[in-house]
């Protein structure tokens, strides 16, 4: 379940977190004016990592995919993943990651693709319950599967605007750039105030 604290912070913020990792990115053009456009999200199947999609855009420029991870204890073994850590005001300690290396994003990312399925609302917590709200970008797998391969162990490279995320038998394509073609046989869509079903990543295999 994706829960959102409306009346928490984050410090530093996503965007400040975003904006000090992008310049390492072979894909990123130097240009720090883009903000959030729109963002999805999934739900972790065992209630301990959040998994949201940011679409980073500004008018005249490429919109940029990306995913982030949220965890309450760092990842073994995914330093190079590390996108930074924050303090959130209800949860505590967070470590960021990118979700492209970050096999919980990634399982549910092929679960959407392969099973045809789609991201999840926002649950806000208002104090006295929650309130569901759909989120401000929506995606779409192209699939009919009724099981996946499990995902536990990941790895992923750039290939110019793509990042490529090897995951056992599956391999895994995303447009870091929105817009750029993906290669695969199943893939996810996304909508958004200013996009409508665009292919953003794929699922081919290993």
């Amino acid at each position: 379940m994706a829960i959102v604290y409306p009346q928490a912070t984050l410090t530093p913020s996503k965007k400040e977190l975003m904006d000090g990792w992008l310049p390492s990115r072979p894909w990123f053009d130097g240009n720090l004016d883009r903000k959030p456009v729109g963002s999805f999200r999934f739900d972790d199947p065992e209630g301990e990592v959040g998994l949201e999609g940011f679409l980073l855009g500004a008018e005249g420029l490429p919109t940029y995919l990306l995913p982030l991870t949220y965890r309450g204890a760092e990842l073994e073994a995914a330093d190079e993943y590390l996108i930074g850590t924050s303090e959130h005001s209800e949860l505590g300690p967070r470590w960021v990651y990118d979700g492209c290396g970050d096999p919980a994003f990634v399982a549910e990312l092929v679960r959407a693709i392969l099973t045809g399925g789609t991201g999840s609302d926002h649950e806000y917590d208002i104090g006295n319950g929650l309130e569901s709200r759909p989120t401000s970008a929506q995606v779409q797998g192209s699939g009919s599967a009724d099981s996946v391969p499990e995902v536990d162990a990941v790895g992923c490279y750039d290939e110019g605007p793509l990042t490529i995320v090897n995951a056992g038998p599956l391999e895994i394509v995303v447009a870091r750039v929105i817009g750029t073609y993906v290669e695969a046989a199943e893939t996810l869509t996304v909508t958004w105030k200013g996009g409508n079903d665009i292919v953003v990543a794929g699922v081919r295999p290993g």
